[in-house]
């Protein structure tokens, strides 16, 4: 979640800075500048600008005196695209900031516009640092201080299973876990994340799966893709590749009959044996062999057998989609 990096954690500081590249983080930032300034005064005026809207010579007309002496917080957003001449306009400013007024400045940080943080920094501007989570561990952390924030208790395998289950938006995880707490009374735990969450990971993975096995190769690794960007275990992924490949070497081996019948024999539900049916026109036993093995490499390179896991997971998925046209 956005930390505080100084000692300095009042909303209204003269001048603060959002630095990173997470967008909810960002807008929280300076949201809470303009709640704490809103509270302080109703009428705050607040202008929000983009780095092309906000000219050179405009910041000295926009913190000018008010006539009516009211609060103004002014954001602006991308500081680090902003123009030279801007740019000297600003470091002048947060030399000396003008009363009342609430400078609000959303950088991605990085070395474009460094110096423009440099010099906000040196002059003491209160930062909330709100990088990018891109560890499974740190949207786990973002969680459970969600469920803190909103005052409630939640088991370490909700989270864990609500992560799984939405993936790597954040603002789709604040929105999930808010909602949790509005509609569940007492400690959530693993089995209410299951009511409301589970099966869009699985979903996303048999996805991947289903077209793998049907020859699909250029949307089966555009799934892959997605899934993968979205957080989805790639465990996951290869369990989705085992179970539909399986199927088909299940149902090619069976006996005739209708559709019903093999569902008792091989533990389908009836709708499945219909999907596989289709799916398995191209297949060959040779193909199936040759996917299993595809399938045990792509397991075990995610498990810690192979450096790279979305490597090992897109080659299964080429090697399944090649032998599902192996007799084509």
């Amino acid at each position: 979640m956005a930390t505080r990096k100084n000692a300095t954690d009042d909303p209204l500081a003269p001048v603060t800075l959002a630095v990173g590249q997470e967008d909810l983080l960002l807008d929280r930032a300076v949201q809470q500048v303009v709640a704490a300034a809103r509270a302080a005064d109703a009428d705050t005026d607040v202008r929000d600008l983009t780095a092309e809207q906000l000219q050179p010579g405009m910041l000295a007309e926009l913190t000018s005196p008010s006539l009516f002496d009211e609060r103004k917080v002014l954001v602006v957003r991308n500081a680090h695209d902003l123009s030279a001449e801007t740019v000297k306009d600003i470091k002048a400013y947060v030399g000396a900031p003008a009363e009342e007024i609430t400078l609000v400045l959303v950088h991605a940080g990085g070395a474009k516009g460094k110096g423009l943080l440099d010099a906000a920094r040196k002059a003491g501007a209160r930062e909330v640092a709100c990088p990018k989570t891109t560890k499974p561990a740190e949207r786990l952390t973002f969680v459970r201080g969600e469920f803190r924030a909103l005052g409630r208790s939640a088991t370490p395998e909700a989270c864990q299973a609500l992560v799984d289950a939405i993936g790597s938006d954040l603002r789709e995880l604040a929105s999930a876990v808010s909602q949790l707490t509005a509609d569940v009374e007492g400690t959530i735990d693993e089995a209410v994340v299951g009511r409301y969450y589970t099966g869009r990971a699985e979903a996303s993975s048999f996805n991947v799966a289903d077209r793998a096995v049907e020859g699909r190769a250029a949307e089966a690794l555009e799934a892959l893709r997605w899934s993968l960007a979205t957080g989805v275990a790639p465990v996951m992924i290869t369990s989705a590749l085992a179970q539909g490949v399986r199927a088909i070497g299940k149902l090619s081996s069976a006996r005739g009959g209708r559709p019903a019948d093999l569902a008792r024999e091989l533990g389908m539900p009836p709708w499945k044996i219909d999907r596989v049916r289709q799916q398995m026109r191209g297949w060959t036993p040779d193909g199936v062999a040759v996917a299993l093995r595809a399938v045990a490499e792509a397991d075990a390179g995610v498990k810690g057998g192979g450096d790279d896991p979305e490597y090992a997971l897109e080659k299964a998925v080429v090697t399944i989609a090649r032998a599902a046209r192996s007799r084509r």
